[in-house]
C-alpha cells in the first residue's frame, strides 16, 4: 500500500485560504484514487473531496462547494486540497486516504480505503 503524508495545515481567519498536500510514498500513486475527509472534535469523520487517479472526476461534499478545489500532480505524487473563503466551521482535522483504482464513489462512502494519512489541523478563527 501506497503511504500517505498530509501537510500544509495551519491557523488561518475567517475568509482566509489554506493549501493542503497529500503527498504518497511506496507504490504506485498514480493508480489511486483519492479523497480529503475532515473530524471536528466530538463530530464523526466526514468526507469533503475526492479525485479519481487519473484527475479527470472530482466530488465535493456540498459544504465545500464552490470553495474547496482538489486536484493532483502524479509526477509529484502529491494531491492538494485549495481551500478558500475558509469559515469556523472547516475547523478539523483533514486526512487524505485512497486505494489502488478507487473510484470517486466509493472514496465518498469511505469504502475500503487502505491507504490513510495522519492528518494535519486546520484551525480557522472568526
Amino acid at each position: 500500500q501506497v503511504q500517505l503524508v498530509e501537510s500544509g495545515g495551519g491557523l488561518a481567519h475567517a475568509g482566509g485560504s489554506l493549501r493542503l498536500s497529500c503527498v504518497g510514498s511506496g507504490g504506485t500513486f498514480s493508480t489511486y484514487g483519492v479523497g480529503w475527509f475532515r473530524q471536528a472534535p466530538g463530530k464523526e469523520r466526514e468526507f469533503v473531496a475526492a479525485i479519481s487517479s487519473g484527475g479527470g472526476t472530482t466530488k465535493y461534499a456540498d459544504s465545500v462547494k464552490g470553495r474547496f478545489t482538489i486536484s493532483r500532480d502524479n509526477d509529484k505524487n502529491t494531491v492538494y486540497l485549495q481551500m478558500n473563503n475558509l469559515k469556523p466551521e472547516d475547523t478539523a482535522v483533514y486526512s487524505c486516504a485512497g486505494d489502488k483504482f478507487a473510484s470517486t464513489v466509493r472514496i465518498v462512502a469511505m469504502s475500503g480505503l487502505g491507504s490513510w494519512g495522519q492528518g494535519t489541523q486546520v484551525t480557522v478563527s472568526s
